[in-house]
């Protein structure tokens, strides 16, 4: 993907001057985006150059896919908390329970001990016909009184752990705003940056729009150079290829390079990755008729009885790194230094991704974005 490029301005003049058609679409980009105004280069009599709007969507795109992947994050992170305080709440509701029986018995227990054993003991001595039945009946009085002691302490010690617990799910459940809160604002920020976009391309000339949605679909959807005719299912669960050798990709070789043999969950993701091109994007999708791209891989994975992390960042460290030279479909690539963008590789130089809003499922060059990583799971 392009990215904006910055220089000098000419004369002395400060204002940006732009074409009719896509002055007010760049001036909204101008106030939501995080690149700072004036960033877009120029020609010498002061228009945009050629490129400049493709640049700037791409940007946006860029800024609305890191947003994206925050989202992803803060939504994983509001799930597992919800999860917790359900978990917290229940154990809260069973020990209250717990605490109300015990009352019950413990009333219970001292009710009858006030009936049978309200007396002075001095008194109910004088006043018995039969002294040993007497002692005996205080010994059992005493051995209530100590039992009496011991429930009590359970109680009192069920009452801590209950109050424990509600303290720790009052402070999930502040966890939890916080963390809905964070999400809405990751929202917002996709949201408005996918606006923006949108209204650039929609000012585009229609000639240039024609341009811009040529290139931004290079690879069609379509399988390419050497993985191009094969029939669905060609992958068998053991990493091979009919008509080829073990873990061979079209004779045998991945990138220009002999393969080597992948394993049978790489395989299969890499199956389920490829019955997905054509599919749209859609940020904060994890399938399984749409996807963003940390969503499609999590979800071919899925597919392979593997689990993997929901965002880009998380899937980086989900497994062994490996360079390029040694890559084999269904490793991850991570792009971008801040890692938020991730595809699978698919062999000769292709891999399988879910690129940005308006596109599908497809393949590109591997080297499309600076590589941050190469991950095999």
């Amino acid at each position: 993907m392009a990215s904006c490029r910055r220089v000098a301005k000419p004369g002395s003049g400060r204002a940006a001057v732009w074409t009719a058609a896509s002055a007010a679409a760049v001036a909204s980009a101008a106030a939501l985006s995080a690149v700072a105004a004036g960033a877009e280069p120029h020609d010498p009599v002061g228009r945009p150059a050629a490129r400049s709007a493709g640049d700037r969507i791409a940007t946006l795109y860029a800024q609305a896919e890191r947003a994206t992947e925050r989202y992803n994050a803060a939504q994983t992170r509001t799930q597992a908390l919800r999860r917790e305080v359900d978990r917290i709440q229940d154990r809260v509701a069973r020990g209250q329970g717990r605490v109300n029986r015990m009352r019950v018995a413990l009333g219970a227990l001292a009710g009858g001990q006030y009936r049978t054993g309200g007396i002075d003991p001095g008194l109910a001595l004088l006043l018995s016909g039969d002294p040993a039945q007497y002692l005996d009946r205080a010994a059992t009085l005493e051995r209530i009184t100590s039992r009496q002691a011991a429930r009590l302490r359970v109680v009192q010690s069920a009452q801590r752990t209950l109050r424990q617990e509600r303290a720790e799910a009052a402070a999930k459940l502040g966890k939890l705003e916080h963390s809905r809160r964070v999400v809405a604002r990751h929202k917002r920020a996709v949201q408005h940056r996918l606006a923006t976009a949108r209204r650039l391309v929609n000012a585009l000339p229609p000639r240039e729009r024609e341009s811009y949605a040529h290139r931004a679909s290079r690879a069609g959807g379509r399988e390419p150079g050497a993985l191009a005719g094969l029939p669905p299912g060609a992958l068998s669960g053991s990493g091979t290829l009919s008509g080829s050798g073990p873990g061979e990709l079209s004779g045998g070789r991945i990138g220009g390079r002999h393969a080597a043999p992948f394993s049978g969950r790489a395989a299969a993701a890499f199956g389920a990755a490829r019955a997905a091109l054509g599919l749209p994007y859609a940020w904060g999708h994890a399938g399984p008729t749409a996807f963003d791209c940390s969503g499609l891989t999590q979800w071919a994975y899925a597919h392979a009885g593997v689990a993997i992390p929901r965002t880009s960042q998380a899937q980086a460290h989900a497994g062994q790194p490996v360079p390029l030279s040694q890559a084999r479909p269904g490793d991850l690539v991570v792009y971008r230094s801040d890692a938020s963008h991730v595809a699978m590789y698919a062999g000769n130089g292709q891999v399988i991704h879910a690129p940005y809003p308006g596109a599908r499922v497809r393949y590109d060059p591997v080297d499309m974005l600076p590589i941050s990583s190469i991950t095999r799971v």
